[in-house]
């Protein structure tokens, strides 16, 4: 904890910073900032009956702890004078710079929204200091310093303002020292609030913890004795040392129906050693002598939290079958760990050492929370829904799942492979057409967990869907897909309609500059009531005018009778079949043989089911009776068709992300792909979307040309 009150002074906090500052002039900064803050300051008493200056002498020291760097000490000693004393911004910059003035300047900022339990005031609290600490970390982490000493003398602030105070460490400001890996201020912080939120079930839990001191602290002698006795036995030099109690997690765990006695970390070993491979063996010596509890293992050295945090973290059956709580890591990893990567940045470069530049760099990257942050507040949402977002899924409840490459990526949970491709970047999430998520392949409303690894398929030509908005479980994501509609939906409706009316005028063998001339576009536009060549593209596009309507209205001598068109409903896709002489009729597309636009069909009546279409060579028609009857497609189709293929490849090795590429860049939609076993080489069937036969004949010659296919071909059941 802190030095008691009265016996803090400016010396013990130089002597705390002197540890990892060596910069005699960083020093005698620090020192200025405290002079410079006790005489603004003068007069100035605490609630608490003390001279003012004891409360930032209190922040510089948990600054110092923390390992802040000395521009954030100095702020931490001045983060009041602007907002209660005669000072101005300008006085500050002129002694302090321009740096130490902005820090200063943003704690103001955040100092000045004042808590409230109204509604609106709440809100906008939350909205703003989320906000404003984004502009730099290090105002965040002079604030959370702030708040700590603050929550340490709530005693003289009055019962109501205490839980209030109290709520907001909680709900707030403790997860925001999570995310910046600050154990030290986040379980302080956690336990004080607990202790004015639920003060009867704090002082029963630290009763509890008391009572069974002497037994467990035994306990926990006697094993970090056996234990260290078998790593000197191997030769890893290591330190090992006991973990503080956190009665907030006590609670925690309580509450989710666990006994005292269950409580895993009650009995906890933290073992410290100096490189990353020694972490690993001495795990395996302690496993090769004290059985480990299934399924408590956990990596966060191969697999770092976003915050950077990296141990190894073990469960095992230690003596008198006690359960253990152990965590290895190297003293560098225990830096970051209890200290925050934030802070880190300063003690590893009065280190001298030169990753400082890649350690910054790296920070960012992992600091997605800030990200998260910014991409709410940039988004034009109302101050409830900002809040809601930021608690759902900021502060709360994320997971974290990885790229191919191992970069973390920080999701809400529930969130899909679609909210995980926007947060890569806006143009992966806009191009996406599957995903693969721990090498196999998954549908795009797939509920991501924690640790997946997803990789993006993407198409160059693809958009998103409408229906995405539905799927996805981050606003940030819902927001962007509604952003694309609104402001490209009309240019998509356009591509499409003019690829759709000069498909088929090529199908009709029409010059298209000859059938857009002056003359033709005058009468289009009078017909159809609009303004311009897009607007009837538009049209096309959006679905409110056919281009065949367009064709037929110019070449005013197709008059022969249009032939009458069945609907037909198969499992997958709506199509246009043409039953020549019958209406009304209910149509299927076989399943055994899946015909597409372009293949020789015929249909076959069955009983009581309408009409089902096979292609001619389907080998079950064989077994049909000869209800035959002519069928044929109609000329006005746009859609797509489910069929199936075999791929053969000549080799064992896995191509399935190859396969989906492949086909993905040939505008073709995959509804899955299997892996199907054969003896020496793997066989793939993969269920497509084609627009056709010409389509889909281009996809087989294209898969044949691979180097890792043998041959494909259609599937017939």
């Amino acid at each position: 904890m802190s030095h008691a009150k009265d016996e803090l002074t400016v010396q013990d906090v130089l002597e705390h910073a002197k540890t990892y500052i060596k910069d005699e002039e960083q020093l005698q900064f620090i020192e200025q900032a405290y002079l410079f803050a006790k005489e603004k300051h003068a007069g100035q008493y605490r609630k608490t009956g003390e001279d003012y200056i004891i409360h930032p002498l209190n922040v510089a020291m948990i600054l110092t702890t923390i390992y802040a760097d000395y521009q954030t000490i100095a702020a931490g000693f001045l983060h009041d004078v602007l907002e209660d004393c005669d000072c101005t911004p300008e006085e500050m910059e002129e002694k302090f710079g321009s740096e130490v003035t902005k820090l200063v300047q943003g704690v103001t900022k955040l100092s000045k929204i004042h808590f409230s339990t109204e509604n609106d005031y709440l809100i906008d609290y939350y909205k703003k200091i989320i906000v404003g600490m984004s502009e730099d970390v290090r105002v965040i982490i002079i604030k959370l310093a702030d708040r700590l000493h603050n929550m340490r003398t709530l005693w003289a602030t009055p019962p109501d303002r205490q839980k209030v105070k109290a709520k907001e460490a909680l709900e707030i400001l403790a997860p925001i020292a999570h995310h910046l890996g600050i154990h030290k201020i986040k379980s302080e912080l956690e336990d004080l609030a607990l202790r004015y939120l639920k003060p009867d079930v704090f002082y029963d839990i630290a009763e509890k913890l008391n009572k069974t001191k002497l037994e467990r602290d035994r306990t926990v002698v006697e094993m970090q004795q056996e234990v260290s006795d078998l790593l000197t036995e191997h030769h890893i030099n290591h330190e090992i040392k006991g973990r503080a109690k956190c009665i907030y997690s006590i609670y925690n765990k309580l509450n989710k129906g666990k006994k005292f006695s269950d409580i895993y970390d009650l009995l906890a070993l933290r073992i410290l050693v100096h490189t990353e491979q020694e972490c690993y063996l001495a795990l395996g010596i302690i496993h090769s002598k004290f059985r480990p509890l299934p399924k408590r293992f956990k990596d966060y050295i191969a697999m770092p939290k976003p915050n950077m945090y990296q141990s190894l973290h073990t469960t095992v059956f230690g003596i008198d079958g006690y359960l253990f709580e152990i965590q290895i890591r190297t003293y560098d990893m225990d830096e970051v760990a209890e200290n925050g990567i934030a802070s880190h940045w300063a003690y590893k470069e009065n280190k001298g050492s030169n990753k400082t530049a890649n350690l910054q760099s790296t920070t960012e990257q992992k600091l997605q929370f800030f990200k998260s942050i910014i991409d709410l507040s940039k988004d034009k949402m109302s101050s409830e829904e900002f809040v809601n977002s930021v608690k759902d899924e900021v502060l709360n409840n994320n997971i974290y799942c990885f790229t191919p490459k191992g970069d973390v990526i920080e999701l809400p949970r529930g969130a899909t492979p679609i909210d995980f491709a926007y947060k890569i970047h806006t143009k992966v999430g806009e191009t996406t057409t599957g995903a693969i998520v721990n090498n196999a392949i998954v549908p795009l409303n797939y509920e991501l967990k924690d640790n997946d690894i997803v990789r993006i398929i993407t198409n160059k030509n693809a958009t998103p869907s409408m229906e995405w908005i539905n799927i996805v479980k981050a606003t940030t994501t819902r927001n962007k897909i509604k952003n694309f509609f609104s402001k490209n939906e009309k240019e998509v409706y356009i591509e499409r309609g003019k690829y759709t009316l000069e498909k088929e005028l090529r199908k009709k063998k029409l010059a298209i500059s000859e059938f857009l001339n002056d003359e033709n576009l005058k009468e289009i536009y009078e017909e159809f009531k609009v303004d311009s060549l897009d607007d009837i593209y538009l049209s096309i596009g959006n679905g409110k005018i056919s281009a065949l309507s367009i064709i037929n209205f110019i070449c005013k001598d197709q008059d022969t009778p249009q032939p009458k068109v069945v609907k037909v409903t198969s499992k997958n896709m709506d199509a246009d079949i043409i039953v020549s002489g019958i209406d009304k009729v209910k149509v299927n597309l076989a399943n055994c043989c899946c015909p597409v636009y372009g293949d020789d069909i015929i249909g076959y009546i069955t009983k009581g089911n309408g009409i089902t279409v096979h292609r001619t060579n389907c080998h079950n028609l064989e077994m049909l009776e000869t209800r035959t009857l002519e069928v044929r497609w109609n000329t006005n189709v746009n859609k797509r068709y489910l069929t199936n293929l075999l791929i053969y490849s000549n080799t064992h090795e896995n191509h399935m992300l190859e396969l989906m590429q492949t086909i993905s860049n040939m505008n073709v939609s995959v509804d899955g792909i299997h892996m199907m076993s054969k003896v020496g080489t793997i066989l793939y069937s993969a269920s497509v979307y084609v627009t056709g036969l010409d389509q889909l004949t281009k996809l087989i010659s294209t898969l044949e040309k691979q180097p890792y296919v043998d041959h494909a071909e259609r599937m017939m059941r």
